[in-house]
C-alpha cells in the first residue's frame, strides 16, 4: 500500500494545477464578460474592477507559471503528464494577454458612451462581444476537459468573427463619413472591435495547443 502513496500525490498535484488553471480561466472569463457589458452600460466602477483583475490575472499567472516549472523541475513528469504541464504554461500566456485585453476594452468603453452610433453598428460590435465571450469559455474548457472535438470547432467560430470584425469596420468607415466630427471618439469602436478579434484568435490558439497536447499533431490552420 505504501508504494502507491507517491503516485496517489503526484495525481493529486496534477490535479491542483488543473484547478488553478481553472481558477484563474474563470477570471478571465468574468473579466471579459464585465469589460463587453460596458459597451451598452458603462459603469465606471465595473472597468476600474476589470483594469485591476487585469493586473490580478497577471500575478495568479505568474505563480501558476512558477508551479508549474517547479513542477517539472521536482516531479519529472512524463508522457501525457509532462504535456499537460508544459501546455499549460502555453496556454497561462494567452489567458494572462485576455486579460489585459479586457482592461483595454475597459479603458476605450468610455470614451464611446456619449457618441451618436447607428444602432445597427453597435448592435453588431455587441454580438461580435457576445460571440468572442462563447469562444474563451469553449477554448478553456475544451482544455480542462481535453476534448479534442470542441477545440476543433473555434477555429470556424473565428471565421465568424473575422467577417464581424470586417463588418464593423465598414461601418465605422460610413459613419466616419457621414460624421467628421465625431471621427476621433468613432475610431475607437474599432480599437474594440480589434481587441475582441485578438481573444477570439487567442482562444483559438488554446483550443489549437489542446489538440497538440492530445494528438501530439500540429493542427492544421
Amino acid at each position: 500500500m505504501d508504494k502507491e502513496y507517491p503516485r496517489i500525490s503526484f495525481k493529486n498535484r496534477i490535479k491542483n494545477v488543473k484547478d488553478e488553471v481553472e481558477k484563474i480561466g474563470q477570471m478571465v472569463i468574468e473579466s471579459h464578460r464585465k469589460a463587453t457589458t460596458l459597451l451598452s452600460d458603462y459603469d465606471e466602477k465595473i472597468a476600474e474592477e476589470v483594469i485591476a483583475k487585469g493586473k490580478e490575472i497577471d500575478e495568479e499567472g505568474f505563480e501558476l507559471e512558477r508551479r508549474c516549472i517547479k513542477f517539472i523541475a521536482v516531479e519529472q513528469p512524463v508522457a501525457g503528464d509532462l504535456m499537460f504541464i508544459e501546455s499549460t504554461n502555453r496556454i497561462n500566456s494567452h489567458i494572462k494577454r485576455i486579460g489585459f485585453l479586457a482592461a483595454n476594452i475597459a479603458d476605450l468603453a468610455v470614451l464611446i458612451k456619449d457618441v451618436p452610433v447607428p444602432e445597427k453598428l453597435m448592435d453588431d460590435l455587441q454580438y461580435m462581444a457576445d460571440y468572442v465571450q462563447m469562444m474563451l469559455s469553449k477554448g478553456i474548457y475544451a482544455f480542462l476537459d481535453q476534448n479534442i472535438d470542441v477545440a476543433k470547432e473555434l477555429r470556424k467560430d473565428d471565421d465568424k468573427v473575422d467577417d464581424l470584425f470586417d463588418s464593423i469596420l465598414q461601418q465605422v468607415t460610413d459613419v466616419m463619413f457621414e460624421d467628421k466630427e465625431n471621427i476621433t471618439q468613432t475610431i475607437n469602436i474599432i480599437f474594440i472591435a480589434r481587441f475582441l478579434e485578438r481573444v477570439a484568435d487567442r482562444s483559438v490558439d488554446i483550443g489549437r495547443r489542446t489538440i497538440f497536447m492530445m494528438t501530439f499533431k500540429k493542427p492544421k490552420h
